[in-house]
C-alpha cells in the first residue's frame, strides 16, 4: 500500500515538526511507499521555513506554499490534487490525530469501502461546542447523501482517484467531504483514540461560516423551506384574516393595533428570511461567476 499524508499547515511552526516525527515511526510497519505534503496556508509565522528544513531532512517530505490563507479545505484540497500514490490521508497538524491510529482507518478501508474517517470516543470540546460540532456534522452527512455516516472529520482516509468528480472544480468556497461524496457513497467511521485539543482555530463564527455554506452552498433544503414557510404563512394570513372576520360580525369590532402591529411583524420576518435565503444562494453564484481559483501556489520544495 502506498500512501499520501496531506497536512494543511497555519501557525504550525511548533507542531509540525513532532506530526513528521511520529509519521517516520508509524509509515514503515504501514506503507510501502509514502509521502507527507505539507502545505503552507499563508501561515504568519515560520511554518515555511521548518516546512523546507523537514524537506531537507526527510526525502519523503514536500512542502508547498500558497500565496495567502484560503481556509483549511481549499489547502487540504491544494495538497490532495497533488498527490502521488493512490491512498490519500488527510491530517491535523495539532497532533490530535494520531499517526499511530492510521492502520486502523487503512484496515477499514480495504474492506470495500472509499472514505474512512477516524472517529473520537468522546468529542473534545464542551457540551455547546460538541453540540454545534454534531449538528453540523449531521447536516452534512444529509448534504453528502451519506446519513448515517455521522462521524465526518478531518482525519480521514479515501482513494486517491476520487478527486477525478472534481477535477474541474474551481471555487474559494469548498467542503472537502462533500466533492468526495461526488464520486462515491461508500464512507465509513472506526471509533480511534484522539486526545482533546488545547485550542481551535475554528472560533463560532467561523462554525456559523461554515455551516451556512454547508446548508446553502451544497443543497436545495432551504430553498425548500422558504417555499414551505411562504405557504404556511399564506394560510396563517388566511386564519388571521376568518379572525377578523369573525370578530367583526359577532362582537361589531376590530382586533386593534396591537394586535395587527404583531400580525405585521410576523409577516415582515418571515419576509426578510426568505430574502435572505434567496441572498445567501445569489452570493454563491455570484462568486462562483467570478471564476477565483480555490488556491493558488507560490512556491514548492524540492523533491
Amino acid at each position: 500500500m502506498n500512501v499520501s499524508v496531506v497536512i494543511p499547515v497555519y501557525r504550525g511552526e511548533f507542531l509540525i515538526t513532532a506530526l513528521v516525527e511520529r509519521l517516520a515511526k508509524a509509515f514503515p510497519g504501514m506503507a510501502e511507499k509514502y509521502e507527507v505534503i505539507l502545505v503552507n496556508d499563508g501561515s504568519p509565522d515560520d511554518s515555511w521555513a521548518v516546512i523546507e528544513q523537514l524537506s531537507v531532512r526527510y526525502s519523503w517530505v514536500r512542502g508547498i506554499r500558497l500565496m495567502r490563507n484560503y481556509g483549511q479545505h481549499n489547502a487540504t484540497l491544494c495538497g490532495v490534487r497533488e498527490a502521488r500514490y493512490e491512498i490519500c490521508v488527510t491530517l491535523d497538524q495539532d497532533l490530535q490525530h494520531p499517526p499511530e491510529e492510521l492502520p486502523l482507518l487503512l484496515a477499514e478501508l480495504e474492506n470495500g469501502f472509499d472514505v474512512v474517517y477516524g472517529a473520537p470516543r468522546k468529542l473534545p470540546q464542551g457540551a455547546v461546542r460538541n453540540w454545534m460540532t454534531k449538528t453540523m456534522k449531521t447536516m452534512l452527512a444529509n448534504v453528502m447523501g451519506v446519513p448515517s455516516v455521522r462521524n465526518i472529520s478531518a482525519f480521514r482516509v479515501f482513494r486517491t482517484e476520487l478527486r477525478e468528480a472534481f477535477a474541474n472544480f474551481q471555487s474559494p468556497s469548498l467542503t472537502l467531504d462533500v466533492l468526495l461524496s461526488w464520486g462515491t457513497t461508500r464512507f465509513t467511521s472506526v471509533i480511534v483514540n484522539i486526545p482533546p485539543a488545547e485550542h481551535s482555530n475554528y472560533s463560532f463564527p467561523t462554525l456559523v461560516k461554515a455551516a451556512m455554506l454547508i446548508l446553502t452552498g451544497y443543497s436545495t433544503a432551504p430553498l425548500r423551506m422558504a417555499s414551505w414557510l411562504g405557504f404556511a404563512m399564506t394560510l396563517f394570513g388566511l386564519g388571521v384574516f376568518l379572525y377578523v372576520l369573525y370578530i367583526y360580525f359577532v362582537f361589531s369590532s376590530l382586533p386593534g393595533f396591537s394586535f395587527l402591529a404583531s400580525i405585521i411583524s410576523l409577516f415582515s420576518g418571515a419576509q426578510l428570511l426568505v430574502l435572505g435565503i434567496f441572498g445567501e444562494y445569489l452570493a454563491h453564484m455570484f462568486n462562483r461567476s467570478m471564476d477565483r481559483p480555490a488556491y493558488i501556489i507560490s512556491r514548492r520544495t524540492q523533491a
